[in-house]
């Protein structure tokens, strides 16, 4: 079933507005490169849904020949996404082109993103080139690609590191071959916002071939990534490349939100620009990417943060109620957070209104995984008493949906803790029962904590054992009654690493769950 949304683009270059700053979102590219942060076809998907509905203008959907499950994943996104442009990253290899050619085929709107570097430094060290022979290879680049879509963006790594009148040198060439779009990334979060300015205003005067878009992709490892796109905006970029809640390699990319709230929010200092998003659907789209991600929001977050729009002062307690605006910039409902709306089901909620809901958060469920969630919905319903929208989100991806050998039937934990008295205080003890393959096996395990506890247990059966990495709870919605999000990393023999999470009501529960799905993802390969 195609989704449609609204989007700016009409296919031409040349009668584009001025003003209009691109969004390119690439969470489903740079954002997976995060640690942890991996995720499966169906779940880009969910992700991909939620971008057309903000109306972001690209989506970087995936890199296609990085393995065969990256190429489906971009071609499923390509056949059911309409509205944004669908795009795929490629380095200057034939065989990289034809990749994101092939599974781009099915989008009505298709760019191929092709790159190289341009450094000193990346020439040397990484592609062993000289500056004379990367200019001839991106220039092939380019032209293969066009075979394929007439929208070519060519990026260079490292333009913050490298000499600007290569660049020139550089950019003019791919530009002369027919990219439309020009990207000058600064790859390692190196630059700072004046220098960027600079630098995005010199290619812009020295570049001097018409139509073309330059665009920026900036990292955040000295914290700038944001205030470095905003000061390239105002030299001229008029793309963006960010990622739902900055997330991305090392310390993030670009928050996409905070670009377009920043370019709502002081609109006089930005001579017009503007984007075409949708920013009453960011929280919702910025809450999901971070559950399926395994990368909860921190509550001191700006834009989608819990404490974003939380006042704690008496002072600023007072001016908020005499007036809004004494001590915030931005009103909560801009960014999709309704105070008052979010209670909206409970246990004797129904079929239809539970799929209404689901709608108006972005979910286009077939008939079965409708069916399927509402029943989760039910269950937890029968748990606690409200259903909050974080719930909601939680309920569209439950781990236990994920194909695995193994299954939770049953928990109990036998624990007793004293705090004046260690003796009382014996280990924990956890019985462990799990399905596999329609057999049940049950075993005991203790451990300093009912979670490790669970962990010698679950071992035990499944003879698969994981070293735990990290571990992360987060509550999903308010009340006492509130769900515990568990978000896991695990090693396993051979350096394998898989990131996992589950929610539940029951804390123990929730981590065992998540756990298991490691475990699972294991043993599918």
């Amino acid at each position: 079933m195609k989704h449609t949304a609204r989007v700016w683009y009409d296919g031409e270059m040349n009668t584009r507005d001025a003003n209009h700053v691109m969004i390119f979102d690439t969470t489903l590219r740079d954002g997976e490169q995060s640690p942890g942060a991996t995720l499966n076809q169906a779940e880009k998907l969910q992700v991909a849904r939620q971008l057309a509905l903000l109306g972001v203008d690209v989506i970087e959907a995936g890199f296609a020949i990085a393995s065969p499950g990256d190429f489906d994943a971009v071609r499923r996104v390509a056949e059911t996404i309409e509205g944004p442009v669908i795009c795929s990253l490629a380095r200057i290899k034939e065989k990289d082109i034809e990749a994101a050619g092939k599974a781009l085929a099915p989008a009505a709107k298709r760019r191929i993103h092709t790159f190289s570097s341009s450094s000193d430094i990346h020439l040397k060290h990484i592609l062993r080139i000289s500056r004379e022979e990367n200019v001839v290879r991106s220039v092939e680049a380019v032209k293969m690609a066009l075979a394929f879509t007439d929208d070519v963006e060519y990026s260079a790594q490292d333009t913050t590191r490298s000499d600007k009148e290569y660049l020139v040198d550089l950019y003019t060439a791919v530009a002369e071959a027919g990219a439309t779009t020009l990207n000058v990334p600064d790859t390692v979060g190196y630059t700072t916002p004046r220098e960027y300015y600079d630098l995005i205003a010199f290619l812009k005067g020295r570049v001097r071939v018409p139509n073309i878009v330059f665009s920026v992709h900036c990292h955040n490892d000295l914290g700038l990534s944001v205030a470095n796109a905003l000061s390239a905006i105002q030299a001229g970029a008029r793309q963006v490349e960010c990622s739902l809640n900055g997330i991305g390699e090392r310390a993030g990319n670009c928050a996409l939100e905070e670009v377009v709230m920043g370019l709502k929010t002081r609109a006089d200092v930005f001579d017009g620009a503007y984007t075409t998003i949708d920013s009453k659907r960011i929280y919702p789209a910025c809450r999901l990417a971070g559950i399926l991600m395994n990368a909860p929001i921190h509550r001191g977050k700006p834009i989608v943060g819990a404490n974003a729009f939380a006042h704690e002062s008496g002072i600023h307690q007072d001016g908020i109620l005499k007036e809004r605006t004494t001590y915030e910039i931005m009103h909560a409902s801009d960014v999709g957070i309704e105070s008052g709306t979010d209670l909206v089901l409970g246990k004797h909620s129904g079929r239809h209104a539970f799929n209404d809901r689901m709608k108006k958060l972005g979910f286009d469920f077939s008939e079965a995984e409708r069916e399927a969630a509402y029943h989760r919905f039910i269950a937890l319903a029968d748990k606690k008493k409200f259903i909050y929208d974080d719930d909601l989100l939680v309920i569209a991806h439950d781990s236990e949906e994920i194909p695995g050998v193994y299954r939770l039937v049953s928990l109990k934990v036998d624990s007793t803790y004293s705090e004046n008295d260690a003796a009382k205080a014996a280990p924990p003890k956890v019985a462990v029962t799990l399905s596999h393959n329609g057999a049940e096996q049950t075993a005991e395990g203790t451990g300093d904590g009912p979670f490790a506890a669970a962990i010698a247990a679950i071992d035990a059966i499944t003879r698969t054992p994981a070293e735990v990495l990290e571990y992360s709870l987060q509550a999903i919605s308010a009340g006492g009654d509130a769900q515990g999000e568990v978000s896991i990393r695990v090693a396993f023999p051979g350096e394998i690493r898989i990131s996992a999470k589950a929610a539940s009501t029951d804390i123990v529960a929730a981590s065992v769950k998540a756990y298991l799905a490691c475990i699972n993802k294991r043993l599918k390969g």
